[in-house]
């Protein structure tokens, strides 16, 4: 079985050739009809693909958002379950469990609580980098569509693919 790309280059080697003789544009017309149906028949084959390709990885996005959604509740329960057996022991005054398979117990930890952010000293501040500036696309889509000339940038046409 040849290749999508081996029979378009024999598709133009063959309409090249065709156009170089001195035939009527009827039996162009079916010779390239001929090798044309194979180059058809073969890019649908590949169409079919990438349709198949782009429902698997909208599939498996949606799995994805799923899992991550799935997982977010697992860790918020595992959360409040921590918290609730901490809770639990601490009332109850023991400092540590030991048994089969799990250890429980407390160790002393120190954090920082902000009681009033706009009081804290500057020198204690952290300040994110800005994000560097990036073109704006569409306000150059508008602005040359309005025919003003940017330096740096044009209107490019292109070709895109429809599957449907």
């Amino acid at each position: 079985m040849s290749t999508l790309a081996l029979i378009a280059a024999e598709y133009r080697s063959a309409a090249e050739a065709l156009a170089d003789l001195d035939l009527d544009a009827a039996t162009i017309a079916d010779t390239l009809e001929s090798i044309g149906g194979e180059l058809e028949a073969k890019a649908q084959s590949v169409a079919f693909v990438v349709r198949h390709l782009e429902a698997n990885a909208a599939t498996m996005q949606a799995w994805a958002a799923t899992a991550a959604a799935r997982a977010k509740a697992e860790q918020s329960r595992a959360d409040y379950l921590r918290e609730y057996l901490s809770n639990t022991i601490q009332a109850c005054g023991i400092v540590k469990i030991s048994g089969p398979g799990v250890a429980l117990s407390f160790r002393a930890s120190h954090a920082v609580v902000i009681d009033e952010p706009a009081l804290i000293p500057r020198q204690y501040m952290r300040q994110a980098d800005p994000p560097p500036p990036a073109p704006d696309k569409l306000a150059l889509m508008a602005a040359m569509k309005l025919g003003e000339l940017v330096a740096g940038a044009h209107i490019e046409t292109r070709q895109s693919l429809q599957i449907k």
